[in-house]
């Protein structure tokens, strides 16, 4: 945002006066029309000058606040996308479909498209994922908040649908810092000719509001250091600056997000590491083949002529996390007062990728991060505050902040993210799709019995399933003798709750959960396979992190279904060799976003919504 540091000094400055407070000065209708604008070097169009014009230069009123604090926008229309057959589009405010007809590309910093544009003809993308990636582009630029969560990931065999929203956002992302760039040197040159011209009308500083609290204004949120890698590796090449060779540290970079391995500690099991390694599925060699650091944070910090990455935060334009890595950080000035998380304050870009990774996690993290983000700094970091705009004084950022929510599924704690913290004034745009499902995948003739519970509200969903399970199940699996059953449980909360009902039982039973340690799991799939144990407990990020193949299965129990569809065969498929093959599932109506994933949209509405309680499928 700041070209250098003079650019900074050529303005009235509090700081330079030793007031370190953040005041908050009385600003003129003419002052403040004045708060936005474009460079010069643009793709001649004016929609996508209005865009980001209009989005920054709206002054809220205490009525616009009022309504975007206390009410629940409703989604207030939809559309169908051709590049996208199994989903439609729904949003607040007003109808897109007049902003996506025409060119997505016009208003964008023209280095920037030309530098695009050269990148495509000597590419081998193919029209659907230059189709997807401009139609995502356009959707990007409208400034709304956004929630994707069906695109099919890199290492599930759709490299080029997350290539192509990847690219795209990436571009959003490098347009609008340059955006920002770009009216930072144009203000700053005309407050140059004010000085050298020594006009009296005009005070150094005043009408020009082209400012936050601090500099970083974008932020990645992702999950692992091998996605951070890619990210960051393609923004590099997306960037004008790519062919001039102009980035600093990036060796120190592809050392510490490029190395890793997949099998950590699971090489110790099979013994045979090449092996092991050939035993997984290939998309979790795929998203584990890399580095899976999940605790990391860096700056990156673009100018005229170079990047340069591991920035300082407060000297960055770009800000890549992990959710853990943030929220180390803030932890951090809760007990080191010296320290401040004040980089927060003025993301205006928020993109989270790989949300239902980010879930396998600790999706609690994210929620802390975007609570603390664009409140009030605790200290004045150098900035300029006659040209902060005005709803940053007024605390009013978030109102102002752009969010990508980003993933290959949806779930409820991500909804309820997405319309609680997500608060952008322009509005939301939303991605419902339709399934298919995943029952077809199942190999085995194996008879999957659904059995739906009842529960009064979604508070009362982990009550209703626990005793459903402790008098409609388990009294069968207490009276068999022949063992063998495998309970599988989504949430380790579920898992706590069961481990703890079958203790009071005095249960024959062995887990093998995501904190389990690996000398317990191996004795514990020991003891499942000789029948030494007659119950096994497997938590969904145990095989999320794992991929274990379970020996010894006779009787399967899904006591809650998985987020992830593709785990529903794996697991159903562990079956092989089992006489009286046989799987119980119990679902609820709350419980409809699994579901459908699982046994296809249609099939789960009428599932949640009929009078049987029962349904078969073999």
């Amino acid at each position: 945002m700041y070209p250098d540091d003079a650019a900074r000094k050529r303005g009235r400055s509090d700081a330079a006066n030793g007031n370190d407070n953040v005041p908050s000065p009385k600003r003129s209708k003419e002052m403040e029309s004045n708060q936005s604008g474009l460079g010069s070097e643009l793709k001649p169009c004016s929609k996508f000058f209005s865009c980001f014009q209009r989005h920054f230069g709206h002054v809220l009123t205490s009525e616009e606040v009022d309504k975007l604090t206390k009410d629940k926008l409703k989604l207030e229309w939809k559309m169908h996308v051709k590049e996208m057959t199994m989903s439609k589009l729904v949003g607040t405010g007003q109808d897109l479909s007049m902003e996506l007809n025409g060119d997505p590309f016009c208003g964008v910093n023209q280095k920037l498209y030309n530098h695009w544009k050269n990148l495509d003809c000597s590419s081998n993308f193919e029209d659907s994922c230059l189709s997807k990636r401009r139609l995502f582009f356009s959707l990007c630029n409208t400034y709304r908040d956004i929630m994707h969560c069906n695109k099919r990931p890199f290492y599930l065999k759709g490299k080029e649908d997350d290539s192509s929203i990847m690219d795209a956002y990436i571009m959003h992302a490098l347009n609008h810092i340059h955006s920002i760039r770009e009216n930072v040197l144009k203000n700053d040159a005309k407050l140059n000719k004010d000085e050298n011209s020594k006009s009296e009308e005009i005070h150094c500083g005043e009408f020009y509001l082209d400012q936050g609290f601090t500099r970083p204004k974008v932020m990645l949120l992702l999950p692992l250091a091998s996605i951070a890698f890619r990210v960051v590796k393609r923004l590099v090449q997306l960037s004008s600056l790519s062919h001039k060779g102009n980035v600093a540290y990036m060796d120190r970079f592809s050392e510490e997000f490029g190395a890793g391995d997949v099998l950590g500690d699971d090489k110790n099991i099979d013994g045979n590491l090449a092996s092991q390694k050939r035993a997984k599925p290939v998309d979790f060699q795929t998203l584990f083949g890399g580095n899976h650091n999940d605790h990391f944070m860096m700056g990156i910090k673009l100018t005229k002529r170079s990047i340069k990455l591991y920035s300082n935060f407060y000297s960055s334009d770009i800000i890549v996390a992990s959710p853990l890595g943030l929220v180390t950080k803030i932890g951090e000035t809760e007990f080191e007062k010296e320290k401040d998380i004040d980089y927060l304050s003025s993301i205006e870009v928020l993109i989270i990728d790989h949300a239902d990774v980010i879930t396998m996690q600790n999706w609690s993290h994210v929620n802390t991060v975007i609570e603390h983000l664009n409140h009030l700094p605790s200290k004045q970091h150098g900035t300029d505050v006659m040209r902060i705009k005005p709803w940053y004084l007024e605390g009013h950022a978030r109102f102002y902040r752009q969010t990508i929510i980003l993933g290959y599924l949806v779930t409820p704690e991500m909804n309820a993210l997405f319309n609680r913290l997500c608060v952008n004034y322009e509005g939301k745009l939303k991605l419902i799709s339709k399934h298919k499902g995943v029952l077809h995948k199942v190999l085995l003739q194996v008879r999957q019995a659904y059995e739906r519970f009842e529960a009064s509200s979604i508070i009362d969903t982990d009550d209703a399933r626990l005793e459903y399970f402790s008098k409609k199940v388990f009294p069968k699996m207490k009276d068999s003798l022949e063992g063998g059953t495998l309970v599988f449980i989504s949430s380790y909360f579920e898992f706590v709750r069961i481990r703890n009902f079958l203790k009071s039982q005095n249960a024959s039973f062995c887990l093998l959960g995501e904190y389990t340690k690996q000398s317990d799991v191996s004795r514990s799939r020991l003891w499942f396979f000789e029948g030494k144990r007659k119950i096994m407990l497997y938590t969904e990020r145990a095989h999320f992190y794992h991929r274990y193949k379970i020996r010894g299965i006779k009787n399967l129990i899904i006591y809650s279904l998985p987020e992830r569809k593709e785990f529903y065969p794996e697991i159903v498929n562990m079956l092989e060799g089992s006489k009286n093959m046989s799987c119980s599932v119990l679902f609820s109506r709350f419980d409809l976003y699994r579901l459908e994933r699982i046994v296809g949209t249609a099939a789960a509405k009428k599932m949640s919504s009929s009078d049987k309680t029962t349904f078969v499928f073999c």
